[in-house]
């Protein structure tokens, strides 16, 4: 149970897993007024950097869950690093199954709504480990603007132009979901700019140093033709933000 090795390769110096800044992050966590004791349960918690700093800046407590082995381990060392590893436990394990103990005060799923098979599904997953009146965060993607066409979709990680929506209906949805929205922060095209190009520099510094391993091949053709994909499609079309939700 993990991710595939190109992923990881791919997001080898990132601490965020999204198109977020760290300076977004910041001001996510300080726009929810979180109160010191708050219990986190993060799912797909990646590197562990919304929890870290949270904790740290905060005084939260927190649990987070993911799948890779890597990045799991990647989090509990920016646990010690931050000096909060006693108010923070990191789990390998999948997150599409994972349910709290007892409610927490914030569930959050930022960027990977697969683990639910959507929007929908993640709600309702994050939903069963929170409390009544508790904060709700999923990051998603969303169209920033209709695509043209079903090449533009599939080249911005979509099977089809409707697995995204336009930002009004993708808030309207969370409203149908039974959902109130309380906070939001978008990405820009520089933060797309900022994760993006950090996993080109990433893939070309990894194809340097491994030039005859098994997925060289793969990363020379990715290096080959993303850039030029990115810049012509997902700049443009692809947004993503993180929205805080709290049930009606």
């Amino acid at each position: 149970m993990d991710l595939p090795r190109i992923f990881t390769v791919r997001e080898s110096s990132h601490r965020l897993h999204n198109p977020f800044t760290p300076e977004k992050l910041a001001v996510l966590g300080r726009a929810l007024r979180l109160a010191p004791g708050t219990r986190v349960l993060d799912l797909a918690s990646g590197s562990g950097e919304l929890l870290c700093t949270w904790v740290r800046d905060h005084r939260v407590t927190g649990t987070g869950v993911d799948i890779s082995t890597v990045f799991t381990r990647n989090a509990r060392a920016r646990a010690a690093e931050l000096g909060v590893e006693d108010r923070v436990a990191f789990l390998h394990g999948d997150a599409s199954g994972f349910f709290a103990d007892e409610p927490v005060d914030l569930a959050a799923c930022v960027g990977a709504s697969w683990i639910g098979g959507g929007v929908a599904g993640t709600v309702e997953l994050l939903g069963r480990s929170l409390r009544p009146g508790g904060l709700m965060l999923i990051g998603e993607p969303y169209w920033r603007r209709d695509v043209p066409d079903e090449e533009t979709a599939r080249a911005c990680f979509a099977d089809r132009a409707d697995d995204y929506l336009v930002l009004p209906e993708l808030m309207e949805l969370f409203g149908d979901l039974g959902y109130d929205v309380v906070e939001m922060v978008l990405a820009d095209q520089d933060s797309w700019d900022r994760y993006r190009a950090a996993q080109w520099f990433n893939l070309r510094r990894w194809l340097d140093d491994n030039p005859g391993d098994e997925l060289a091949e793969d990363v020379r053709a990715e290096l080959a033709t993303e850039p030029a994909r990115y810049a012509r499609y997902q700049r443009e079309h692809l947004g993503w933000g993180v929205f805080a939700l709290i049930g009606r």
